[in-house]
């Protein structure tokens, strides 16, 4: 195992993501990080096998405590008494929208990578996996409340997908505009308040 210089390798992250920021993954190129870095070729490639393996780096671990996070939020959700759930439309909690938020900012650059730059890498439809975690919790709710004799709309596929997309997309546009973390903030609640809403409106569900 080679021996990791830090100052070395914190360089050529700094490097990678300036390029990436600037260029997107595609347009990317391994000399020109190198170069902004201060090494040869040679060198960065002894810590990164392709420019896929360092934008892999910054984003990685981010991403899938995330992803993972709000998974497991929706599998709590799903363990939730039916009245429960359907109290606590959208299945994201004032508390868990804070962390949302909070962890998005708290690792803006690698949110910011994934949103903007990411077309080319496997991370380039992240924000769909997220969507699919909502869709999949959306069909359940509405499989839940039928079976359970509610008058709930049979929604298709695209429209839950859509519904869905408008929670994640919203959130991310905070992202992709560079948008004060207070700024972005507000805006979250004022996103929950009118997807709440909505879900209400389109399941029939009196109250709101």
């Amino acid at each position: 195992m080679r021996p990791v210089n830090e100052e070395l390798a914190a360089a050529l992250l700094e490097a990678g993501k300036k390029e990436f920021m600037t260029h997107g993954f595609l347009k990317a190129n391994m000399r020109d990080i190198a170069a902004t870095a201060g090494v040869t070729t040679g060198a960065l490639y002894r810590y990164y096998t392709d420019k896929e393996a360092l934008f892999e780096e910054l984003v990685e671990e981010p991403s899938h405590v995330f992803a993972e996070r709000y998974r497991e939020r929706q599998r709590a959700f799903a363990a939730q008494s039916l009245d429960k759930q359907l109290q606590n439309i959208p299945e994201i909690t004032d508390h868990e929208s804070d962390w949302m938020m909070a962890y998005l900012y708290d690792h803006f650059d690698a949110f910011k990578l994934i949103a903007c730059c990411s077309a080319g890498t496997r991370y380039e439809h992240y924000i769909d996996t997220l969507i699919e975690i909502e869709a999949e919790a959306g069909h359940q709710l509405i499989d839940r409340m039928r079976a359970n004799g509610l008058p709930a709309q049979a929604l298709d596929d695209g429209l839950i997908h859509i519904l869905s997309g408008a929670l994640f997309n919203g959130m991310f546009e905070t992202i992709r505009h560079d948008m004060p973390r207070e700024k972005a903030v507000e805006y979250m609640e004022s996103l929950r308040d009118f997807y709440s809403a909505g879900w209400f409106k389109v399941l029939g569900i009196a109250g709101g």
